[in-house]
């Protein structure tokens, strides 16, 4: 029926499904989240092939995911891995911290790793983040800002914990 549909799923199918798994933190759970938000648009497709339908399924993502109903109906956590660090200056050392940093992404908010992901991924600025996600720009800066610093404290915490017994 909508063979506009189709051709547009299969050109932009595997950056729908990135930019999910950067969202949720899992491959599956972002595959799933691509499905239902595609679910979705297929019944409207008329009306958002005419529009920008690239802005439109990405924030149809990024509201889906935040949402306090995926909230309930998503309610397992990955466990915490530790890892064994291998020695400093190989590829391999800059694919574990890389790893690292991703696995601390999953213990932000949906909402922080939402901004974080639009900002950093989609090079999106505070507005653009904010329309998405239905709050002014200020409330994009404290998510953003409160992301960071969580990432910057577990990644680093002897620093932080110094940084912050001296101010």
């Amino acid at each position: 029926m909508h063979t506009g549909f189709e051709e547009y799923v299969r050109a932009r199918g595997d950056t729908l499904r990135r930019f999910a798994y950067l969202l949720c933190g899992d491959r599956h759970l972002g595959e799933d989240l691509v499905q239902e938000v595609l679910v979705k648009a297929y019944r409207r497709w008329s009306r958002i092939e005419a529009d920008q339908p690239d802005a439109y399924l990405r924030t149809a993502l990024v509201r889906s995911h935040v949402s306090w109903l995926r909230r309930l109906s998503n309610a397992e956590r990955p466990a915490t891995v530790s890892h064994d660090r291998p020695a400093a200056g190989d590829f391999t050392d800059r694919q574990a911290d890389r790893d690292e940093l991703w696995s601390r992404l999953t213990g932000l908010t949906r909402a922080q790793r939402a901004v974080l992901v639009l900002r950093y991924y989609e090079d999106l600025d505070d507005r653009q983040i904010g329309e998405i996600l239905r709050c002014a720009p200020s409330t994009v800066r404290v998510h953003a800002a409160r992301g960071l610093a969580r990432l910057r404290h577990e990644l680093n915490p002897v620093h932080s914990t110094i940084s912050g017994a001296t101010s």
